[in-house]
């Protein structure tokens, strides 16, 4: 991908104290290994010296791979670029080999490392995938087309939703694509430097915006932390620098309380005959960032959490039987996420421990295999292709059946592609995920047979019912929470009982209410497409109405799928026509993170469509989100698209949609 970028002059802050410094390899001057790849062709039986620390990496998360591959796949991608120079004025080589080596110490399989050696040969120089094909096979070769594809999505407020989604769509059935794409943006952001700093804020703001909530969701915590960090230092120089002074004030103290506990948990475990390995993890710079706004001043114990890693699931909660015995634990910090893991693969016990001067230290107890899965995330789960054999091989997940479960499709990638299929247009599949990727919390909840759903932070039982029902959820009529009548509104908390009630009317429909309380992308999608959203009719559109619950009337165009389904079902046609006017009222909703000056902001952007404010509501924030909801007339409908573009185009903003009142039609 073209890596417009030289040596980082927006570094994050220095290391942290050697007391608190992660064991492992010295991180490697991949700007040296450039200069070995102009050494020359190597000879058929050893592998280039440019590629010995991939080649280190991937072995010592698979000791038995096959390292051909990535021999010819180094030696392809450095003849193929040779001559090229990124900005630095280093060999391109360098940034091939650097996304590599990103997924490699991640543990990624020699399949991906294959395909991210070759991910830019296609776009940038003159190998076509018909020569990948034939020389690494069909499975590389989808992948570098699919990092291809992904390269030309632009990912900022007024990406092309289409495009998107067709890339998206493309991509998404194997998220090693995805994983390549966000080891390049890594290694980019990494050597950020050289490029003017408008530019440098546009790449960190697409980078906040939509790359970092993806690698959370497919829980490579090691990318996402190290993004942050990268995007903090360009966007919030000051803050950045502030939180530096703090750890650097830290480290400078004549004691360390952290360590002193860390000490005790490891004699608590010697004298309960617990083998652990016991960890002080710092927070990463926006992490100690958002403890500091929380907590005020600072203690020693907020700059980093202990890890205890074990050999198995029961030994996590031996340990903690013992530190709740021998410590003293905060209860209201416990929570379990081996039992229920997050949906990004995540699991870990939470707990905390208090000292007699009231510090509190944060403890993470999980065994060494969920910690490479909370590290890596899909990166490191392997090959989606391999056969049931296979898996049983290397010790992977099959299902009751032998098949394969495969772990590249978390819950949320599955309901990603699910979204598309449903969503009646592109706009409003953007605009669903853009607000998707900006939850940062999930909760689960129980269905009466012992099932789970997965749900984000604040969802209610609407949400519950199309997360379980799908769009038979129209049938649901009501709910029952831990056992008691509740309404479809009410907003479920992490742990609740869900049952839904369901109707016997086949021919049911969602009431327009529901809208306000669905949270989900997938019961939005659904009501909105059974409502004047399936196919959002404008002027001069020929339409037709339905009466639906409420006694409101639902708009389609004469040629929409719903028209012919709902005459199926038996329901009588409302005669409809648009308004006199030729002006055009809409009520859009915009969600965007709290900052200074956004209102004026919108404002100016939509004033400059020469649109016309009619009401304007702001709601106090919440959690820094800031609701804003216009109601605005156009002088043509047709400008709609334009101004909800120009609308997500605000910084700070992560949402624009259409609210209820969508269009003038009388009957």
């Amino acid at each position: 991908m073209s890596a417009e970028a030289t040596n980082p002059a927006v570094s994050p802050a220095p290391a942290p104290p050697p007391a608190h410094r992660r064991k492992g390899r010295p991180r490697i001057d991949l700007r040296r290994l450039g200069r070995a790849a102009l050494l020359g062709p190597t000879t058929r039986d050893r592998l280039p010296d440019a590629i010995s620390h991939v080649v280190e990496a991937h072995r010592a998360h698979h000791p038995d791979a096959d390292l051909e591959p990535l021999r010819r796949a180094y030696v392809l991608a450095e003849s193929s670029h040779r001559g090229q120079m990124r900005k630095s004025g280093e060999p391109y080589i360098t940034h091939p080999l650097a996304v590599t080596l990103i997924l490699a110490e991640l543990g990624a399989e020699t399949t991906t490392l294959t395909a991210s050696l070759l991910h830019d040969t296609v776009e940038d120089t003159d190998v076509t995938l018909d020569q990948v094909r034939e020389e690494f096979g069909a499975e590389v070769c989808f992948i570098v087309d699919g990092v291809t594809k992904l390269e030309k999505v632009d990912y900022g407020a007024a990406a092309e939703p289409e495009t998107f989604r067709k890339m998206l769509v493309a991509t998404g059935n194997d998220v090693r694509v995805m994983s390549i794409k966000l080891a390049d943006r890594l290694h980019n952001m990494r050597t950020l430097g050289v490029m003017r700093p408008e530019k440098q804020e546009r790449i960190a703001n697409v980078t906040r915006d939509v790359l970092i909530p993806l690698a959370e969701r497919l829980g490579v915590q090691a990318l996402k932390t190290e993004l942050e960090d990268l995007v903090f230092a360009i966007l919030h120089p000051e803050e950045c620098a502030r939180t530096r002074g703090l750890i650097a004030d830290n480290a400078a103290q004549d004691t360390d309380p952290l360590a002193e506990i860390a000490d005790e948990v490891r004699g608590v475990l010697r004298e309960a005959g617990i083998q652990a390995e016991v960890l002080i993890r710092p927070r990463h710079f926006v992490s100690l960032h958002r403890v500091s706004r929380k907590r005020g001043r600072l203690r020693g114990t907020d700059f980093g959490r202990i890890l205890v890693l074990v050999a198995e699931d029961a030994d996590c909660y031996a340990v903690l039987g013992e530190l709740h015995t021998c410590l003293t634990p905060v209860v209201s910090e416990f929570k379990d996420f081996i039992a229920v893991p997050k949906f990004n693969l995540y699991q870990s016990l939470h707990t905390a421990v208090a000292r007699g001067d009231g510090q509190v230290a944060e403890v993470l107890i999980r065994t060494h295999q969920m910690h490479k899965a909370a590290e890596a995330g899909v990166v490191a789960l392997g090959n989606p292709y391999a056969t049931p054999a296979e898996e049983q091989t290397d010790g992977r997940r099959t299902d009751g059946e032998g098949e394969r479960v495969d772990p590249t499709r978390p819950g949320w990638l599955s309901r990603l592609l699910d979204w598309q299929e449903a969503a009646p247009d592109a706009d409003m599949f953007w605009s669903t995920l853009r607000e998707d990727l900006a939850q940062d919390r999930e909760i689960t909840v129980f269905r009466p047979d012992g099932g789970t759903l997965g749900l984000p932070e604040g969802a209610s039982c609407v949400d519950a019912a199309y997360a379980q029902y799908g769009e038979d959820a129209h049938a649901c009529i009501g709910a029952r929470v831990n056992g008691r009548l509740a309404t479809l509104s009410t907003v479920l908390k992490d742990g609740d009982t869900v049952q839904l009630l369901m109707g016997q009317d086949p021919a049911s429909e969602p009431s327009r209410e529901w809208l306000e309380h669905a949270h989900t992308p997938a019961a939005r999608i659904a009501i909105q497409r059974w409502l004047a959203g399936c196919c959002t009719p404008v002027p001069p559109d020929e339409v037709t109405g339905f009466a639906v619950r409420g006694g409101v009337v639902t708009v389609h165009r004469v040629e929409c799928a719903a028209v012919t389904r709902m005459k199926g079902l038996g329901r009588p046609e409302i005669d409809v026509r648009w308004g006199d006017t030729t002006e055009f009222r809409v009520t859009l909703v915009a969600e965007s993170f709290q900052r200074p000056h956004l209102l004026a902001d919108l404002t100016e952007a939509i004033a400059l469509e020469g649109v016309d404010i009619v009401t304007a509501t702001v709601e106090p924030p919440t959690q820094q989100r800031v609701r804003h909801t216009y109601t605005l007339q156009l002088p043509d409908a047709a400008h709609l698209p334009a101004l909800m573009r120009a609308m997500r185009n605000v910084a700070g903003v992560y949402d624009v949609g259409r609210a209820q009142h969508q269009a003038v039609a009388a009957h």
